[in-house]
């Protein structure tokens, strides 16, 4: 989130309908709207390549991958955001059109203008996802994965991952390499 909300309140299906045309995503919370800055190459290719892989894993699985434009709807305290990839296997899910409400796995590339957002308030929200089991952060700008994964006391513990790592996403038994993430990007110089 970017941009400075609108000073009067928005309905949720307000929201909902006006973002069905809007040529700009934007993100919802609590009766505020929220205009979304674009994406560098970089986290684009990152997201791609995540959702990708993710794809190809979950084929058959009845669980299902979706990048940038699904919404995590957080019914619970009137939000809607737009992870970068999300993931859910459960069959209600199935019955939204643009939005997810029981997502397993939330991933957001980091940027430099939403990392404190990212890893802050917005991670403080997702968190009222009871069916959230991993929340994974994932730096554009060198090879570093931090995955927050719950726990059977419902506390979310932090899994660091670096350059010659393989990741694990138990959520979703899945496992590779943190440079596949990167696959293809190049890394600005200091």
């Amino acid at each position: 989130m970017v941009a400075i909300p609108n000073s009067s309140y928005i309905s949720p299906e307000d929201y909902l309908r006006e973002e069905e045309t809007s040529p700009i995503k934007h993100e919802y919370r609590q009766g505020q709207v929220y205009a979304m800055a674009g994406a560098s190459n970089a986290h684009v290719i990152i997201s791609l390549n995540i959702a990708s892989m993710l794809r190809n894993h979950l084929r058959g699985s009845g669980c299902q991958a979706y990048i940038s434009d699904t919404k995590a709807h957080i019914e619970s305290i009137n939000i809607y955001y737009y992870p970068d990839v999300i993931v859910s296997c459960d069959q209600r899910d199935r019955a939204f059109n643009n939005f997810l409400r029981y997502p397993c796995l939330i991933v957001e590339v980091l940027s430099p203008t939403t990392e404190a957002f990212d890893r802050g308030d917005k991670f403080a929200d997702y968190r009222q996802i009871d069916s959230l089991q991993e929340y994974v952060l994932v730096s554009q700008t060198r090879l570093n994965v931090e995955c927050f994964r719950r726990n059977s006391e419902r506390q979310w513990v932090l899994y660091p991952y670096g350059q010659e790592d393989i990741i694990h996403l138990a959520s979703l038994d899945f496992q590779c390499a943190v440079a596949d993430l990167y696959e293809d990007v190049t890394f600005e110089s200091p």
